[in-house]
Order: C-alpha cells, then structure tokens, then sequence
C-alpha cells in the first residue's frame, strides 16, 4: 500500500517531457507542469509559438501569453510562475527518502568530510550534525560550539535530519523569526536591523499551532471540492448517456415520422439525420471536454492536498512554515483552469425533433420533415451542481421538543468556523463546531423564541426575539455568552447589519432601520403607494449595501436602499411562482440565493434579481428548507428542520 501510495506521488512529481523528477517545475495556464528546461527546449522546436509570442502546452497544446515577449526567446519559460507545492511536494519527498534510506545521515558528519566512515554516537541540535566519540569531544570543547547541547544517539535509531533556512542577507543566520505585521520570515540580526518598530515578531515555532490549524482548514476545503468534482463528472458522465438515449429517442421519432412520408423524400430523412449527428457530436465533445477540465482540476487538487499533507506530518517547522505562506501570500492559486477565450461559447442543453406533416400531402417538393432544435443554457454562468458534503442534527440534550431551526449565520472564531443557529421552539441560540477533530455544541437559553440571526462583529451575531420585542447581542467564543439585550418598539423576525451603528430589521408590514440602542431611524413600508412587505421573515445586505428582503406574504423578494428606494423586485408568476420564500443570502460575486421552503428549492438570481436557475432542489436531499447562509469557501449551509445540511455548488 506504502509503494503504491508513494509511486503514485511521483507520478504526480514526473515531467511528462523528459520523463524524469521536476527540475525547477513551472506551471503554464492551462495548470499543466513541466521543468522550466523542458519549457524552454519545447518552444524552440515550435516556430509558430515563437511567431505568436505564446508558450504552447506539450500536453494539451493550450497557448500561454508570454509577459515580456521582447526578452530572448531562451528567457521566455523563465517567465512563468514556479509551482511552489509541486517543488515543495519533490523537496518533501527527498527529505523523506534520505530519512529513511540512506544511513550516512548516522555517521560522523566531521569524519565524512575528512573521507573517514565513523558511525555516529551523540547528535548536536544547533548544528544538526551526528558525531563519533572523539568529534564530540573536540566539538565540546570548542568556544564556537562548547555551549551546544548534546544528546546520545544509539545505533539504531535514524535521524531526521530538519530542513535549515539561512536568512538571504545574514547569510550564517538561520530563520527562526516571524513578523505578523510584515507578514515575512527573518533570522535574528533581521529582527535588530529592520523589525524593531514592528508590534509582532515571534518565533516561527510558536506558531505552529496556528500554522497547522490554518493549513488543516484549507486542506479539508480541498478535500471537500476534490470530493464535490468527483460528484460532478458521475453526474456529466450520466449526462452523457442521457444524451446518447436522447439520440436514440430522437432517431426513432425522425424514422417514424419518415416511414408515413413516400420514397422520394428519403433523402431529406439523410440531410436531418446528419445534423442531428454532427450536433449532438458536439454536444457529446463539450460535455466530455468539461469532464476533462475537471480532472485536471482534481489531480490540482490532490497535489494541494498532498503537499499539506506532508507537511502536517513533517517535523520540520520550515515545512509547515513554507506550506503556509504559500497559501498566505497568494502564491498557489485554486483558479478556474477554462479557457477564458471560449466561456462565451453556446453551450447545448438539449436536442429534440419536430415533426412538420401539416403539408405533407400537398407540396411534398418543399417539405419539411422537421429540423433539430437545439436549446443553449442561458447567460454566461455555467450551470452548478449541488453535493451534499455534510448533515449537522440540531436537536441536543436539553431540548423538550424536536427543534425548530429558524435562521443560520456562520462565524470563524479564533480559525475554528461555527454554525449558529435559532431554535424558536425550544427557545434557543445553539452554537456547532468541530475541535481537535470532534464535533462540539453550545446553546443560549432565551425567555421567548428567536428568530432571525445576523453577524455583528468577527465573534458577535445579533438575536431577533419578536415575542418580546427585543434584540439580543451574543458572543460567539465559540460558545455562546449573553453581552446584552436592547428592547424595541415592535417585534421584529429578521435581520441585517447595514453599519457598525445600523441596522435593518423587519416587522409587521415594514422593514425599520434602527440605531445600536433600537431606536426607529426610519421605516420602509410603501413604494409609489403600494405596500411593500407583508411578512418580511429574512433578509440580508448585498454588496453594494442594499437591503435584500424575502417576504412571505407578498411571495416575493425585493431589494431596497437604506433610504427607502426600491431598485428592483421579483415576483414572478406562473410555474416560476414563489410560494413561500425563506431565507436568503448573496455569494461572493453577488449572486442571490433564495430558498422557497414549499417549492423545496434553493434558487438563484442575478444581482440585478433576474431569474438564473434552481440550484438544488428535494431531488438533492434539501426538505422544507427554511433558511441559508453562504460561508467564506463559498459552501451553502441549508436548515430543513431539525438538520442543517451543506452543499457544495462545483
């Protein structure tokens, strides 16, 4: 299992040119690696690359646009950007052949430079070396090294030798030190030299802790996407059988058709049968074209996901420091590997037949036995597909009647990310989270039911109690902890910070914008004399600071200024008809996601409020959907009842 495991590492570290190990890999933007060599070498054999200025891919023959096309053609791959976890992945993996193989890291390092061959007895951590006897003597006694401390090496343990940076400038200093404010490592004359108005320098390995926490985090989110593309290709591959039976299906229908028609018009039955081929040949190449890209982004993945994974193992503080700022920097990018030129290309959607026989008895020299309709996905966005990752029971101990989830909001305190949700039949605020890899909750009793949540701060949500008419503000440490309680004029279901000193909130009939202390600002009730909001039960702010609101009265959702304007409402009618929408939310790029909770869907609009599609429905495992929230890796948390479920859109 170890073998194959490790032969299928390098695989992944194996340059698919000269077929050996990377040297000094580069990516191109296509996201194919190869040695920068390599690179160089291909393009000279390729006159039209250096005609065109661009670098083409050995493997899928993608053009890269060369930065600086002016330079020598010798310089053009040395252009490209590294790839940091492929290298780190093949610097990883010498360090743990050497580890485990190679037994001249227990011999005397002194003796070896001398051509002696001394098993070693004592090794010194500062110098990171082994020694005989007699070398640890002299070492001991030298004034350079006499402070250094020693410890026994028995014979049959190997050492591990720790990858040891030396800062770039002091070049006899190692990297010891991190400067939180610059966000750069140093050696200790750095710190003296550079650093000494800087709030926050620390050692490295004081935050490795940190360091883990964050690297674990991003790893399970790869993970989660590796698994979410896996879903995806099972779901086009079935695709493609739908449309292999599609064609099928329509071939009958064509030859039907046809056998009711006389033998002269034979040859029209050829001319459709070949366009109903040569369209759904393409619609067959898109789709696998598409599977394609998404292999290719989940072998990105799994080298992400192995590179942090020998990382975390490692006991080399560099390594994990390393793997970290990589991530921190921006230096390793999970970008969409499509080509940007050709995201505007007509997509086929479905094909079918329709039959023209109105006028097959009259004019047979100009009939028509139909054409092939072809239907394209609308707009630019390329179709999601939902997969469940993860189902949390809300239900605890302490309740005494089978919870009710009425809102959600999630947080990242202190690296650990927390649901908080709103039970309103048993009267509590209920925090989940997992720690040290267990799953952990909280809960805040109230003395009525709650109702809508939003985030405040980085560890604060805000708590709607209409029935009392009040708003509570609670601590999210991850636990939950009470900081205060403010009383209203009237009850309100939802909420949404517009400011750090306002907020939206929405009652009867209206939708107030309140101070910090729950003072009425102004109320947004009617437009062009027509009432507004009947039952505003969620809300939340996009990104431009409008007010998004889903009301169940008026089966719509309408977006609002903060001063009252209404720039745009969706209430459609006929099949596309809201029945009772629930909870909303907006992504990163200002998508809209509304739940309808009888419709049992999650749709999603423009940010202009135009219709987009149904993103996940009952089909995909969401009943009653009440409420949503979109966290920062962009994963949709829905509670259906009891349950919060999390999808992931790939």
């Amino acid at each position: 299992m170890a073998t194959s495991r490790a032969e299928k590492v390098m695989e992944f570290l194996t340059c698919v040119i000269c077929q050996e190990l990377y040297t000094d890999p580069c990516t191109l933007r296509c996201d194919h690696t190869f040695c920068r060599k390599c690179v160089t070498g291909y393009i000279q054999t390729r006159p039209d690359a250096v005609q065109s200025k661009t670098i083409p891919c050995a493997f899928c023959r993608q053009d890269t646009k060369v930065p600086d096309p002016s330079r020598p053609v010798e310089e053009w791959a040395g252009q490209i950007k590294p790839s940091i976890i492929i290298q780190g992945l093949i610097d990883t993996q010498e360090s743990a052949r050497r580890t485990t193989g190679d037994d001249s890291y227990n011999n005397c390092c002194l003796c070896d430079k001398l051509g002696e061959t001394t098993p070693g007895t004592a090794w010194c951590s500062d110098c990171e070396e082994s020694l005989c006897g007699r070398c640890s003597k002299i070492h001991h006694e030298s004034s350079a090294t006499g402070d250094h401390e020693l410890c026994d090496l028995p014979g049959d343990v190997k050492v591990k030798k720790t990858r040891k940076v030396m800062c770039q400038e002091h070049k006899d200093k190692k990297v010891e030190y991190l400067c939180l404010d610059c966000i750069k490592s140093l050696c200790q004359s750095c710190c003296v030299v550079y650093h000494r108005k800087c709030d926050s320098v620390v050692t490295i390995s004081s935050q490795m802790t940190r360091i883990k926490l964050g690297l674990s985090r991003k790893v399970n989110g790869l993970k989660k996407k590796l698994f979410g593309k896996s879903k995806k290709i099972e779901k086009q591959k079935s695709r493609v059988s739908e449309i292999k039976d599609n064609k099928a299906s329509v071939k009958k229908h064509i030859r039907s058709t046809t056998n009711r028609l006389v033998e002269h018009i034979k040859h029209k039955e050829k001319k459709l049968l070949d366009e109903l081929d040569t369209k759904t040949d393409t619609h067959i190449s898109q789709v696998c074209a598409a599977i394609k890209l998404e292999e290719i982004e989940m072998q990105m993945y799994r080298q992400h996901c192995e590179f942090i994974d020998q990382a975390l193992v490692s006991d080399c503080e560099m390594d994990l420091y390393d793997a970290y700022q990589a991530w921190e920097s921006g230096a390793v990018e999970l970008g969409d590997v499509r080509d940007t030129n050709t995201a505007d290309t007509r997509r086929i959607d479905a094909i079918r037949f329709t039959p023209d026989t109105d006028n097959v008895q009259h004019i047979l020299d100009d009939l028509q036995l139909g054409k092939i309709g072809v239907t394209y996905q609308t707009g630019t966005c390329r179709k999601s597909y939902p997969v469940m990752v993860d189902t949390t029971d809300g239900w605890m101990e302490e309740d005494v009647e089978e919870p009710d989830l009425h809102d959600v909001t999630v947080l990242l305190v202190n690296g650990i990310q927390t649901c908080v949700v709103t039970d309103a039949k048993n009267k509590f605020v209920k925090s989940f989270y997992t720690t040290n890899n267990q799953p952990c909750h909280s809960r805040l009793p109230l003395d009525d039911s709650p109702s809508g949540v939003t985030q405040l701060k980085e560890n604060q949500v805000m708590v709607a109690v209409p029935d009392s008419s009040q708003i509570v503000t609670v601590e999210v440490i991850p636990d939950l902890v009470l900081l205060s309680t403010i009383t209203t004029s009237k009850g309100y279901y939802s909420l949404a910070v517009l400011s750090p000193s306002s907020l939206a909130a929405g009652g009867s009939a209206c939708v107030d914008i309140l101070d910090m202390t729950g003072d009425v600002l102004r109320s947004v009730t009617t437009h062009n004399s027509e009432t507004l909001f009947t039952y505003p039960a969620y809300m939340c702010v996009n990104n431009k600071g409008n007010i998004l609101v889903s009301d169940w009265g008026k089966t719509s959702v309408t977006c609002v200024t903060s001063e009252g304007d209404v720039v745009w409402r969706y209430a459609p009618t006929g099949g596309k008809a809201l029945s009772i929408p629930a909870g909303i939310s907006t992504t990163k790029k200002g998508d809209i996601m509304v739940v309808d909770k009888d419709a049992e869907t999650m749709i999603q609009l423009k940010e202009t409020g135009e219709y987009v599609s149904d993103v996940i429905t009952s089909q995909d495992g969401i009943n009653q959907p009440l409420s949503l929230c979109i966290d920062k890796h962009d994963s949709v948390l829905v509670t259906c009842g009891r349950e919060i479920k999390t999808f992931i859109l790939t």
